[in-house]
């Protein structure tokens, strides 16, 4: 049994369907990537995995229990955590504090008292290599560092699914290496499911093990990326041009 399962899942907006019968599943340790033109559904999907939208019609599953109606806060609880495009951070909060609120209120069984709360986000932004500016308000920070606030307080929750947003748009190619690498071992280290959604090719060829291809809400393709970036109809929808593999 795959640890998240999607079947015919749509989201409705005003009658349009911004999700449109998806059926996609994530096995436990995956790393998929979920790419697409813009407006194809993407981030609305991961919203209503983990909440933030209701589903129009389908049924989500996570460990073999319908998830479906769950409000943000019970989907947190069962383990499911996102870190989204734009930082969801609290400014005026020391980075920190930011983090520790993910250890207080992560997966059920994982809650800690304020003290082991603050001793794991330590442990947690050494990780992520922000153990200078644990003390610095986070809206000091630059977005990279930021999005690296969001990723510490997403795994201190210790998560079984971490789902990410575009995390990677924006940043240099040194941030994105760096970035790439930090995923990698998140996956490796915590033993957590990656979902990802992302328009950096460059990053999706370098670390997803498997990609759905999203279109017009319908999932288009799925596979391999080395053999999903060749498809015509994904050339065609969403990359303009077949992608060069080394």
């Amino acid at each position: 049994m795959a640890l998240l399962e999607l079947d015919q899942v749509e989201k409705h907006f005003g009658g349009l369907p911004a999700v449109d019968g998806v059926t996609v599943w994530a096995d436990d340790g995956e790393i998929l990537a979920i790419v697409g033109p813009n407006g194809a559904g993407k981030s609305t999907l991961l919203k209503l995995i983990v909440g933030l939208e209701t589903p129009s019609g389908g049924s989500v599953n996570f460990g073999g229990e319908d998830i479906t109606q769950d409000p943000p806060h019970r989907v947190r609880q069962r383990g499911i955590a996102m870190v989204q495009q734009t930082p969801r951070s609290f400014p005026s909060m020391t980075v920190l504090e930011n983090v520790a609120i993910g250890a207080l209120f992560g997966r059920a069984g994982s809650h800690r008292e304020e003290e082991e709360a603050l001793e794991s986000a330590e442990e947690v932004l050494s990780f992520v290599g922000l153990a200078d500016r644990r003390l610095d308000y986070v809206g000091n920070l630059n977005l990279h560092q930021q999005r690296f606030v969001e990723l510490a307080r997403a795994i201190s929750g210790q998560p079984k699914l971490l789902l990410l947003d575009e995390v990677m748009a924006g940043l240099n190619d040194a941030e994105l290496s760096a970035s790439i690498e930090l995923v990698r071992t998140i996956r490796d280290r915590y033993e957590v499911t990656v979902i990802w959604v992302e328009h950096v090719m460059k990053a999706v060829m370098s670390l997803a093990e498997r990609v759905v291809v999203l279109d017009f809400g319908k999932v288009l393709t799925e596979g391999l990326p080395e053999d999903v970036m060749r498809e015509q109809s994904v050339i065609e929808a969403y990359l303009g041009e077949e992608i060069k593999l080394a």
